[in-house]
C-alpha cells in the first residue's frame, strides 16, 4: 500500500472545503495561490510531522498549517504560510533555517525559525524543471532507453499538472539538501534552495516507486521507499543506487544505528545492515503495525513508533528491540526529540509534548 495514498486518505478525512468570502471578494481556489487560513485550533487538529529547530518545535500538516512553539510545547503559534497545500515533512539544519514540503510539489523555506515561510518551488515549476533536464540529456544521448523512459514519465507528470507530493526533506547543512516524493521525485540544492536541480535521472528506480524518506545513517545517505525500495548515495557517481532488501513491503523511514543503518515500515518490519546495504538482517521490532517514525531517546537509545503509538527501543544499535509497555497509546504520525527527555508527537489531535514511559 502506498504511503502517499494513506496520507491522502487521512488528510481527506480531516479536510472540509470552504466557499467563504472576505470583503466581498472570492477566496482563491488554487491552493498554490491561497495563503494558509488562520485557525485558533491549528495545533489541535491533524498534523503530519514535527521537528526541533534549536529551542523551538515546529509541526506541519493539512491546508498549509504550520505551528511553532518557543516554550517547549506549552503554547503554539500559527506561522504565516503562502500556500494552502497539505504539508508532509519539515526539517531544520540550524535553529533559524528550515524547509517544509508537501502536496502539489510544494517546497517552503523559513529563515526565522518557522514563524514566516516563503515558497521556493511548486509542482508546476518542478514538472518543468525535470522535463527540461531529461529532454536535454536525451538530446545528447538519443539512443538511451533509460532517458527515453524518463522523458515519457516527465511528460505524463506535466500533463497531469502539479499533483505529485513531496514526502520528505533533509539538509546536510544550511546550503546542501534534498527533497523526495511520489513516483521517483528527487531534487537537490547546493545554495539553500535558491536553485534546485533535478535528480530524476540519478536513481536506480526504473519502476518510479514512491520515495518516502531520506536520511543519513552509518556514514552514508539513504532513501527508503515503496515496494522494498532502498537507495544509497554513490558520492563519486552522484547517483542513488539500489541496495537489495529482499523484501517487497514499503519502507517508511531510516534510523542511524551508529555502525549500522536501519530501515523500517510496513507491518512493523525493519531491517538492519552493517555493510552499506550489501546484506540485511530482519530485526524483530515487537511492533504489530506499520512503523512511521523514529528518534533517539538519548545518545544510545533508538526508539521506533508504530502508527498506533506503540514504542519499541534498542540500546545496541538496532540489533534487538524491546517493546515498552505504555499506559496509554494514541495514533501518531511523527515523533521528534523535544529536549529534556521529552518527545514532541503529532497525530489526529495535533501536536503535544510528552515524557516517554519508562520500560517496566
Amino acid at each position: 500500500m502506498r504511503r502517499a495514498m494513506l496520507t491522502a486518505a487521512l488528510i481527506t478525512a480531516a479536510w472540509t472545503t470552504s466557499a467563504a468570502t472576505a470583503g466581498g471578494g472570492a477566496v482563491p481556489t488554487d491552493v498554490l495561490e491561497r495563503s494558509s487560513m488562520p485557525s485558533a485550533v491549528a495545533a489541535n487538529r491533524l498534523l503530519l510531522a514535527v521537528t526541533r529547530a534549536g529551542d523551538r518545535l515546529v509541526a506541519v500538516g493539512p491546508r498549509g498549517h504550520i505551528v511553532y512553539s518557543t516554550d517547549a510545547g506549552l503554547g503554539w503559534t500559527q506561522a504565516t504560510v503562502p500556500v494552502s497545500s497539505d504539508l508532509t515533512a519539515v526539517y531544520f539544519p540550524s535553529p533559524l533555517l528550515g524547509w517544509a514540503v508537501g502536496h502539489d510539489g510544494v517546497v517552503l523555506a523559513t529563515a526565522d525559525g518557522g514563524a514566516t515561510w516563503t515558497k521556493q518551488l511548486d509542482g508546476r515549476q518542478v514538472n518543468a524543471l525535470i522535463l527540461a533536464d531529461v529532454k536535454a540529456k536525451l538530446a545528447a544521448d538519443p539512443n538511451s532507453v533509460e532517458l527515453q523512459a524518463l522523458v515519457a514519465e516527465a511528460e505524463r507528470n506535466t500533463e497531469h499538472g502539479p499533483d505529485k507530493p513531496f514526502l520528505d526533506v533533509w539538509f546536510e547543512n544550511e546550503t546542501t539538501g534534498y527533497v523526495v516524493g511520489a513516483y521517483n521525485l528527487l531534487l537537490a540544492t547546493t545554495d539553500g534552495g535558491r536553485t534546485w536541480h533535478s535528480w530524476f535521472d540519478r536513481t536506480q528506480n526504473p519502476r518510479f516507486m514512491n520515495l518516502y524518506a531520506i536520511r543519513p545513517a552509518n556514514g552514508s545517505l539513504y532513501i527508503a521507499g515503496e515496494g522494498g525500495t532502498v537507495l544509497r548515495l554513490d558520492h563519486d557517481a552522484q547517483r542513488f543506487v539500489a541496495v537489495s532488501l529482499e523484501y517487497t513491503g514499503s519502507m517508511f523511514g531510516i534510523a542511524d544505528g551508529g555502525d549500522a543503518v536501519i530501515v523500517y515500515g510496513l507491518r512493523g518490519n525493519a531491517f538492519r545492515s552493517t555493510d552499506g546495504g550489501a546484506h540485511w538482517a530482519k530485526v524483530e521490532t515487537q511492533l504489530p503495525a506499520s512503523i512511521v517514525s523514529s528518534t533517539m531517546l538519548d545518545e544510545a537509545t533508538i526508539a521506533l513508533f508504530d502508527q498506533g503509538g506503540r514504542l519499541s527501543v534498542s540500546s545496541d544499535g538496532g540489533s534487538k528491540f524491546t517493546l515498552v509497555p505504555r499506559q496509554r497509546t494514541v495514533p501518531l504520525t511523527s515523533v521528534a526529540d523535544a529536549g529534556g527527555g521529552r518527545l514532541a508527537v503529532t497525530g489526529p489531535f495535533g501536536v503535544t509534548v510528552v515524557t516517554p514511559d519508562a520500560p517496566r
